[in-house]
């Protein structure tokens, strides 16, 4: 038989109860293990949100950057716009101002040369006329030369007879008769007419002194009819002397 325990050596009711192994040890290191691994997983998570908060950053000042280039861009390329526009507008305006200028011209050059045709029609009709003229004046002349060959000898003898004498007019067509001995009381007065020889047709154009046309005409007619000088010469020397009388 065992002997008594006392109080001291009695066990205790704790002593008695089963011995319980709850893990602490395996809990705190998965606890620990968990925390560095929520640890690592949230400073991965900062830096990645980091990462993407500075790559956001960087997108957005690049695409500020873009968007004021864009903006300049944009400027650059509505002041071209507007200088392209206003040149536009200046070459349309060039244009018409041109195109006005290039109808005025063709205006004024249709006309000249209208003027002109008609310059070169009225010049070839001055031309023809001043041509046949020309042949009417050398066939008069050639008849005057003609008829002067007869008339010398009949001039000389009404010089004499007639008391005249023939001068020029300052004209190649002008013909002047100077008759004296015509007035017995003023034997040395002068009396003269003019004769106009650059048409057929012969005019007495000047004479002194007065006497009536209408019998200078009728001499002048009676002359061109027959185109004896005798009858010319004779006719104004009489119209004279009854003039003076």
């Amino acid at each position: 038989m065992r002997p008594p325990l006392t109080s001291a050596e009695a066990p205790s009711m704790a002593d008695q109860l089963p011995s319980i192994n709850f893990g602490f040890e395996e809990l705190r290191s998965r606890m620990a293990q968990f925390t560095a691994r929520f640890d690592d997983f949230i400073d991965k998570g900062r830096k990645r949100v980091l990462e993407e908060r500075n790559h956001f950053r960087m997108n957005v000042a690049e695409l500020q950057e873009d968007q004021k280039m864009k903006k300049r861009d944009i400027e650059i390329l509505t002041l071209k716009s507007t200088t392209h526009a206003q040149n536009l507008a200046k070459e349309s305006a060039e244009t018409a101002e041109m195109h006005t200028a290039i109808t005025t011209l063709t205006e004024q050059r249709d006309e000249r040369l209208a003027n002109r045709d008609t310059l070169k029609a009225q010049i070839a009709e001055v031309q023809k006329a001043v041509s046949a003229r020309r042949e009417a004046q050398l066939k008069h002349r050639r008849y005057l030369d003609g008829q002067a060959r007869h008339n010398d000898p009949e001039l000389d003898f009404w010089e004499n007879y007639l008391s005249m004498r023939i001068d020029g007019a300052g004209l190649h067509d002008r013909i002047k008769f100077i008759f004296n001995n015509i007035n017995e009381r003023e034997w040395e007065r002068e009396a003269w007419f003019e004769i106009d020889t650059s048409e057929r047709e012969v005019r007495v154009i000047h004479y002194r002194p007065k006497i009536e046309k209408e019998e200078v005409d009728r001499v002048q007619e009676r002359y061109n009819e027959c185109r004896e000088f005798s009858v010319l010469l004779k006719g104004m020397r009489e119209l004279f002397i009854e003039a003076l009388k």
